[in-house]
């Protein structure tokens, strides 16, 4: 018997031959059947309503007017549902409503004969008429008649709702208005108070600040730890990662361990030779090489690593009323010496050699030294921001969700597969483009990078965002950091995407039986293709798949939608207080230009680009919003929403839970130890969705 099938009956209890006797037995006698019918609110206000019950052949109930509780919440709802007629296998309660919102979690059915169908739901309920559809999972080609016109009305309703825009030339499509959209993607009450209530303590905190001349320069480097003891005293407690980097931050050995487990551990690949631009010799860096090699010989080692911020290169630099910002697109070699740790070599601050564009080496001044690794951790945290975190977990996974809503049924087994993974993304991405990336948004006050310019940034990247570039594995392999020593972010990421994509691949196969009849869903043929044409703006190129054909294909993308809005994200975006708190570490902006020549740099000048104490509290109360988890947070594996109703996949979520499990534990043991925990990527510290 096919998957298919077999997931489908597994829902309903089969009739044994004497139920059905009794059954025939009593329709015939004109017996009055009674289907006793459970309405979950979630313990959320309802309120009247008709109900009626629909079987598979369209046979349909007397409509049921359900009278809310006394209390109007807080209590499912029972009811009893007479009938005369010859009702089979429910398939779809329907609902009729007056104009309140009210919460359905789940209808639960029990006929007189001892069958028990389930209708999850999980949604508020907007519309007048609504349809709940049974729980097994469908593919469209298994619907037919009437079951297929409300599907089809179903997707022409949502496409009506989720509509393309582009919000900014460059950028990927996004919602074009989210003030008509449905309360189930706008954050609820308690996400949006929790939300909120993070920035305005931080906010309050900085506007109270009694420290005297914001915009001036701090005297010291210490003096940055007075944001935590004088300004957000109470806000901030300091974690393990936080107290590292602020007693280490000048040494080369933590210089390099970021690029590797930081805040953006995608951007250093190995390198296998110099590029003409960066004209490093043996001469220069012959004394930091602890191999007897030549620089020639250690890259074809495969002890040079390399980290290039191109994308910056003639992007404008930013300009508030109080201040001129800079912005450089420097590059970085390092080195994997004998202990295994990867350290800077040589920085040029520019993409152009020459006189006035010095390499700079660890031998160099002292201030020279430590002035070059801080533009490079300058660039490196505006390329972050934009790219690596804004434009490829939330935007990217904003285009997923739209085309996840436009093409796919609420009874597509993918559909209920990604629906956890979509919570909130909406909501967040528009908080973003209000609050942090608009033109007066905190990310254009606090960063080098001038409004014209993230546009530009965006657009740039977009080029070289590919869906490969979303395949874990893949990134890796480009970047040829398969063997790279310490590279946590790696080992974890690597069990995380097969976890997922073991999991993932179970469910395909319950409702996939062939390659054909992934060939044959036109809905999902219809989201790969939206992602690309609509989305990513790909239609005169092949980025992105505008189509698969088969199973594996289908499992490999969605173990990449999945692991971009839930692991990628994490790794990204939860790092930022514990590696951007201290501000000299990764300053968020400079406020004075890179240095053309050697040797004129003293601490004075350094105190003089770093951030201003405005800008500075600013940054650190930003990072620290951005990390904050909600107080019911789900991790990766948490489904208290069961849309799947089938017993085969329950299976599969216990076994993906038991893989997570296991994957979270060999972290544990690993972190015991470690000086710095790396705990980004264990899954019991992986949201489900990009939300934050």
């Amino acid at each position: 018997m096919m998957a298919t099938k077999r997931a489908h009956t597994s829902v309903a209890t089969i009739r044994t031959a004497k139920q059905a006797r009794r059954e025939t037995t009593a329709r015939n006698a004109g017996t009055v059947l009674t289907y006793k019918v459970l309405v979950s609110t979630g313990g959320k206000e309802v309120h009247n309503f008709n109900l009626t019950l629909v079987d598979s052949k369209n046979q349909s109930s007397d409509k049921i007017l359900v009278k809310k509780p006394f209390f109007g919440f807080g209590k499912d709802i029972s009811v009893d549902i007479p009938v005369m007629k010859d009702l089979g296998d429910i398939v779809q309660v329907n609902l009729v409503k007056d104009n309140y919102q009210w919460f359905c979690k789940h209808v639960s059915v029990k006929s007189p004969f001892g069958n028990s169908f389930e209708f999850p739901c999980y949604r508020w309920l907007s519309e007048t008429e609504v349809i709940i559809r049974e729980g097994s999972a469908r593919l469209p080609q298994d619907d037919t008649g009437f079951l297929r016109d409300e599907r089809q009305k179903e997707l022409k309703s949502r496409k009506e709702i989720f509509r393309w825009n582009q919000w900014r030339q460059g950028f990927p499509q996004s919602i074009d208005d989210t003030r008509d959209l449905p309360l189930d993607v706008q954050f609820d009450k308690e996400k949006k108070s929790n939300f909120t209530w993070n920035f305005i303590k931080v906010y309050m905190d900085r506007y109270l600040d009694k420290i005297e001349g914001h915009l001036e320069s701090w005297k010291d480097i210490a003096d940055f730890e007075n944001i935590f003891d004088k300004i957000f005293v109470d806000i901030f407690p300091k974690t393990t990662v936080l107290e590292n980097v602020i007693q280490n931050w000048t040494t080369d050995y933590l210089f390099g361990y970021q690029f590797l487990n930081g805040c953006n551990p995608v951007m250093i690949r190995k390198c296998e030779y110099l590029p003409g631009k960066f004209p490093v010799t043996h001469e220069m860096v012959k004394g930091f090489l602890q191999r007897g090699l030549t620089l020639q010989e250690e890259l074809k080692e495969g002890n040079i690593y390399i980290v290039d911020y191109d994308l910056l290169e003639g992007v404008a630099a930013n300009k508030t009323p109080d201040s001129q910002y800079y912005l450089t697109a420097p590059i970085c070699l390092l080195y994997n010496n004998r202990c295994n740790h990867i350290v800077p070599i040589a920085i040029q601050l520019s993409q152009h050699p020459g006189e006035m564009s010095p390499i700079f080496l660890p031998n160099d001044d002292q201030h020279d030294w430590m002035l070059a690794k801080m533009w490079v951790k300058s660039s490196d945290f505006n390329v972050h921001q934009l790219v690596t975190h804004l434009l490829k977990t939330h935007l990217v996974s904003e285009v997923f969700e739209i085309a996840m809503y436009r093409h796919l049924a609420a009874v597509h087994p993918v559909y209920k597969l990604l629906i956890p993974h979509v919570r909130f993304t909406i909501a967040i991405n528009e908080e973003a483009r209000k609050n942090l990336i608009s033109e007066n948004g905190v990310f254009s006050q606090i960063s080098s990078v001038s409004g014209d310019g993230i546009g530009e940034v965006i657009k740039r990247a977009m080029k070289t965002l590919t869906y490969k570039s979303l395949c874990f594995p893949e990134t890796i392999k480009d970047r040829k950091m398969e063997n790279a020593p310490k590279y946590h972010y790696r080992e974890d990421g690597m069990r995380i995407w097969e976890a997922i994509n073991c999991f993932v691949s179970d469910v395909v196969k319950i409702y996939y039986t062939s390659d054909e009849t992934v060939q044959k869903d036109v809905e999902i043929q219809g989201f790969v293709k939206e992602v690309s044409c609509f989305g990513m703006n790909d239609s005169a190129s092949d980025n992105f798949p505008k189509s698969l054909k088969t199973r594996v294909e289908l499992a490999e993308y969605l173990t990449a939608v999945i692991f971009t809005a839930s692991a990628h994200h994490s790794a990204v975006n939860f790092g930022q207080f514990d590696w951007y708190g201290w501000i000299p570490n990764s300053p968020s902006t400079m406020r004075k230009p890179p240095p053309k020549q050697k040797g004129q740099v003293d601490m004075q000048y350094i105190m003089d680009s770093l951030p201003n104490r405005g800008c500075s509290s600013e940054t650190l109360g930003t990072v620290w919003g951005l990390t904050r988890l909600q107080d019911d947070e789900l991790f990766l594996g948490m489904y208290p929403d069961m849309y799947f109703t089938e017993q085969p996949v329950k299976e599969a979520i216990k076994t993906f839970r038991k893989k997570l499990e296991e994957v979270a534990n060999s972290i544990k043991l690993r972190n015991e130890g470690l000086t710095m925990d790396y705990c980004y990527l264990s899954p019991d510290k992986i949201p489900n969705s990009v939300a934050i």
